[in-house]
């Protein structure tokens, strides 16, 4: 396992990229420490497989650097870095038994006959697959068939790195659960470093202890899941994570506050420094529906529809022309009626272009 740096990394397909919109990948800087589980989510074409095959060796970057534990391993051919990779159609061998798969990438490299029926014993124990070790691979089922994949990239014990790209992509849904489950309890089990590349929230915020977001070639969050639900620095995320994601709102910066539709908003700490009366940027307010609650007072709304997805209602209410999602447990309002909105204030933020623009209360005192 090794601790993964990612040094002033940018990628361009073309061969003389003029500006920042010939990059797929944009001034990456990161650390991934030794024997964490991380994900990579972000929508495709956001440069999530293109950052893969770079640390992988499968692509050279246009520039910055690749380094392991320290050493710098740009210029290393792929079999050099000691990496295990897991894609999205399983890799397997169809006329082989699953053992002899599972085998496979320690026998590659001379490992002694006792040493591979331990290593090939422990880790068909981890993934539930005891049972068919002696089954020739082309019989099974599309699930254990990706998990004979996750295997041979666990079963060597001196990887720098598992990286798995979209590996449930072609997995049924109802299995989705069950693997991402056996997935987070294999990292647990081996503490080997692990990268997770997905457009799928459940699958990012549900195996990884850190989350790399990315959007048009660029990280504009990383954090635990908790993190980014609770604060999203970057418009996007909060869009982005969340079903449904963050109320983005339209507003102006007058006298140090935040108005929307004529209606003074309480912030979650002060405006930072430079986000001014109007003409400083694009305002916005961000809240989760989650952190909105009906009242009697507050900002006036109307009631366009209800949806009762079973754990709760998302309801859609209208102020003025913007539209906004409100979460509630319990009895709903009906549609058409009007109603007032409180938003949570330690849950509301302001936005500048994209980018938070206050401080949290506790940062600010």
């Amino acid at each position: 396992m090794a601790r993964i740096t990612l040094s002033q990394l940018r990628h361009s397909y073309l061969p003389n990229p003029k500006g920042p919109d010939d990059y797929v990948l944009k001034d990456i800087d990161l650390d991934w420490h030794d024997g964490g589980a991380y994900a990579l989510l972000g929508p495709s074409g956001c440069g999530k497989s293109t950052l893969l095959n770079i640390i992988s060796g499968l692509l050279a970057p246009s520039e910055g650097r690749i380094l392991f534990d320290g050493k710098d391993v740009t210029d290393l051919p792929p079999e050099q870095r000691n990496i295990a990779q897991v894609f999205q159609f399983p890799v397997i061998y169809d006329t082989m038994t699953v053992y002899n798969n599972l085998a496979f990438p320690l026998r590659n490299r001379g490992v002694d006959e006792a040493v591979v029926k331990d290593r090939v014993t422990k880790i068909a124990e981890m993934l539930d697959v005891t049972e068919m070790l002696r089954k020739p691979a082309a019989g099974l089922s599309p699930d254990n068939k990706q998990k004979i994949s996750m295997g041979r990239g666990l079963v060597r014990d001196d990887v720098n790195v598992v990286m798995f790209d979209e590996p449930l992509t072609v997995i049924d849904p109802h299995l989705k659960w069950t693997l991402r489950s056996k997935l987070k309890e294999l990292h647990q089990k081996v503490r080997a470093t692990m990268i997770y590349v997905t457009h799928d929230q459940t699958e990012a915020l549900t195996f990884a202890d850190q989350v790399v977001v990315m959007e048009d070639g660029q990280i504009v969050q990383i954090g635990t899941p908790v993190e980014l639900f609770e604060r999203p620095t970057h418009t996007f995320v909060g869009h982005f994570i969340g079903s449904p994601g963050m109320n983005i709102l339209p507003c102006n910066v007058q006298n140090g506050q935040a108005l929307f539709e004529g209606h003074t908003v309480v912030l979650e700490g002060p405006i930072e420094a430079g986000t001014v009366d109007q003409g400083a940027g694009l305002t916005q307010i961000g809240i989760r529906p989650e952190f909105i609650t009906f009242g009697a007072t507050g900002v006036p709304a109307t009631v366009r529809k209800v949806a009762d997805i079973g754990r709760h209602s998302v309801v859609d209410t209208v102020v003025g022309e913007t539209l906004i999602k409100v979460i509630v447990e319990g009895a709903a309002p009906v549609q058409g009626a009007a109603t007032h909105l409180r938003f949570d204030p330690s849950k509301t933020r302001l936005y500048r272009d994209g980018w938070i623009a206050t401080q949290a209360l506790e940062a600010a005192e």
